[in-house]
């Protein structure tokens, strides 16, 4: 049974978590998507055309969005239970008469906010460079808030297994930021070698970006409805994972 009230006093805490430092967990991020725009679009604007007329500038804001989505709300689950274990704060929770479920709903919870935050502030940003359509709003809408919830999620798993920072380190820089940044956040996967092509296609992370796109173009290199089937059926089993390893106490109970 889940208490309802203890978990959005935890989503609450967690929301207050990373707000407090906003200019660290917000605007940081921001600050580093409008680099990577200012210098891709500088130099790549006149020589990269993608789906036809689409300029890639405007090309590059959903991509530089949704990775900012996706690195935060991994960043956020993840820092918060490894910071609680090492710190020994992660008693008091412990000590609620929280679910496995209580904690999985407040966890990710504030990771989505997080990540929505932080995806928001790029695109207000970013926009002013250039405007992308609402082809689709929609699919802009359920892909940020799947893509979100996935790396929320996979951010619990992280921090759950990891017992130190230097573990953590690993699983963020040999696996979610290679994944993201091969994902198609620069570039259309349909310029790539056949081989690579079929290497994205593995990474669940390329159909968060692609259907994402699709809501402000229209245009996509796979149809959305294939990507919403893919993010969706990963998500369920990495939350299927994390909610076990709760249920268990994973590396937080003695």
């Amino acid at each position: 049974m889940i208490n309802a009230l203890g978990w959005r006093a935890l989503l609450y805490k967690e929301i207050l978590r990373f707000w407090k430092v906003g200019f660290q967990t917000v605007g940081a991020p921001v600050l580093t998507a409008l680099l990577y725009l200012t210098v891709f679009g500088h130099v790549l604007e006149d020589h990269v055309k993608v789906y036809g007329t689409v300029s890639y500038t405007a090309f590059l804001v959903p991509g530089l969005v949704m990775m900012s989505v996706l690195q935060n709300a991994f960043a956020n689950s993840s820092s918060s239970i490894i910071q609680s274990k090492i710190m020994g704060s992660l008693v008091f929770v412990l000590l609620t008469p929280l679910s496995h479920w209580g904690w999985f709903l407040a966890y990710v919870g504030s990771s989505i906010v997080r990540g929505l935050a932080v995806g928001l502030g790029v695109f207000v940003v970013t926009a002013l460079f250039a405007m992308p359509g609402f082809v689709a709003p929609w699919w802009i809408v359920i892909f940020a808030l799947l893509g979100a919830a996935m790396l929320g999620t996979l951010g619990l798993i992280a921090g759950l297994w990891a017992e130190k920072f230097d573990q953590m380190a690993v699983f963020q820089n040999f696996l979610i930021m290679p994944m993201t940044f091969l994902s198609g956040v620069f570039y259309s996967i349909g310029s790539l070698p056949s081989f690579w092509q079929t290497v994205s296609h593995l990474n669940p992370f390329f159909y968060m970006i692609d259907g994402f796109r699709f809501g402000f173009f229209g245009v996509s290199d796979v149809s959305p409805w294939v990507s919403l089937a893919i993010v969706s059926a990963a998500w369920l089993v990495v939350s299927a994972i994390a909610v076990h390893l709760l249920r268990i106490g994973y590396k937080i109970r003695g």
